[in-house]
């Protein structure tokens, strides 16, 4: 490798490093980052959350019991077993013999036309009485305060939707590794200050946590509006934006937890099944994102080997390693916020170059073989995701 494409190559790294450190700072600066409030609401709303459940044995149980134990008087909480093959059902059904609050419905047989997550929630809110509606997963755990926090700022901000980032857990060595750079990925694909911005097309919608004011949920036809949206989180949201709603997208660390997936595995299909998805099918702009984010986390090492190796000179090195120890303050940064500890940093490159693998997997799922496959169903990717 030539002398003079070595010194281009450590020029245009950290111009890219020093770019996307600055674009994600100055993003992170409009993160709304709420805070647990105690204090009750006085003439409480009526809430109803609601959950969809698919083989859920794991986790349902812990979920469900920090649900009903909310610091809240007036909700319920609506389950659906969605033709779960392990001890789902059984466990929901438990749960509601021993709470009133509970109700837990068994699904209906999944229609031609739906997948199966919107037509669970759908089929939650075909019974659900309240005026306000939490959509949630069957793998998060709610401090007390969750609910009450989010219908205070529901309230103070008249807000028609709030959609919430939870405090990711990570339990396996992968999860340590992949997780947080693909958490990281999200975070600063979400422009905070656009999706808060009323008047600004962009939104954002987070699955583990969406509060609607029922009237606004209506009023944009609700999940069936979306019922073939593999992302349908996300483009609900969309969806409320284009209407007119007034939206909130915020940190909810100090309310929820959770952990996603459990081992590389669930790790690699769980985000396989979206990731392209959530690129809008463009092969250029999953390209663009797979080159941006291995140039950021991964080559900069590379660059530094390179420029060692070939004895550049001390200028050369030096660029290349204020390189590296820009990316990894913001890799030690990463790990403040999510909760690691900074040891975990080393992992990043790791992390990205499996990230960039998951991306171009989707990507051929997606464009070849033309299907999605998630909790045991098959779906063909010509539906409307």
């Amino acid at each position: 490798m030539g002398l003079a494409l070595i010194q281009a190559l450590t020029v245009l790294q950290l111009i890219l490093i020093i770019a996307v450190i600055f674009y994600m700072t100055a993003n992170m600066i409009y993160l709304i980052r709420l805070q647990p409030v105690v204090q009750p609401i006085s003439n409480p709303p009526s809430l109803s959350v609601c959950v969809p459940a698919r083989n859920e044995g794991r986790g349902i149980q812990a979920c469900l019991e920090s649900l009903l134990n909310q610091d809240y008087p007036n909700f319920e909480v609506i389950a659906i077993d969605d033709h779960s093959t392990d001890n789902t059902g059984d466990i929901m059904q438990t749960l509601a013999q021993e709470n009133a609050r509970l109700k837990v419905l068994k699904g209906a047989d999944l229609p031609e036309d739906w997948l199966g997550k919107p037509f669970a929630l759908h089929q939650a809110f075909k019974i659900a009485q309240g005026e306000y509606l939490l959509f949630t997963d069957a793998d998060p755990v709610f401090k007390p305060t969750a609910i009450n926090t989010a219908v205070h700022v529901m309230r103070d901000r008249e807000l028609d939707l709030l959609t919430l980032m939870p405090q990711a857990e990570f339990g396996s060595f992968w999860e340590q590794v992949v997780q947080p750079v693909i958490f990281g990925f999200i975070a600063s694909l979400t422009r905070f200050r656009n999706v808060n911005d009323p008047g600004h097309k962009s939104a954002m919608g987070f699955g583990a946590f969406l509060m609607f004011r029922r009237a606004a949920y209506e009023k944009i036809g609700g999940h069936e509006a979306g019922k073939a949206d593999v992302l349908e989180d996300v483009l609900i949201a969309k969806r409320a934006k284009l209407a007119g709603l007034k939206l909130l997208v915020a940190d909810g660390k100090q309310l929820f937890s959770i952990r996603m997936y459990f081992g590389l595995k669930e790790i690699w299909f769980g985000w396989q099944k979206n990731m392209f998805f959530a690129m809008k099918k463009s092969v250029l702009k999953a390209s663009y994102n797979i080159a941006v984010v291995l140039g950021f986390v991964f080559t900069p090492y590379i660059i530094l080997a390179i420029n060692i190796f070939e004895q550049t000179g001390w200028l050369w090195i030096g660029m290349a390693m204020t390189g590296v120890v820009l990316v990894s303050a913001a890799a030690y940064k990463a790990c403040d916020e999510m909760g690691l500890h900074r040891n975990n940093a080393v992992f990043f490159p790791m992390g990205a170059l499996i990230m960039a693998a998951i991306m171009a997997n989707s990507m051929f799922h997606t464009l070849v073989r033309k299907k999605t496959k998630w909790r045991g169903r098959v779906y063909p990717v010509e539906k409307n995701f």
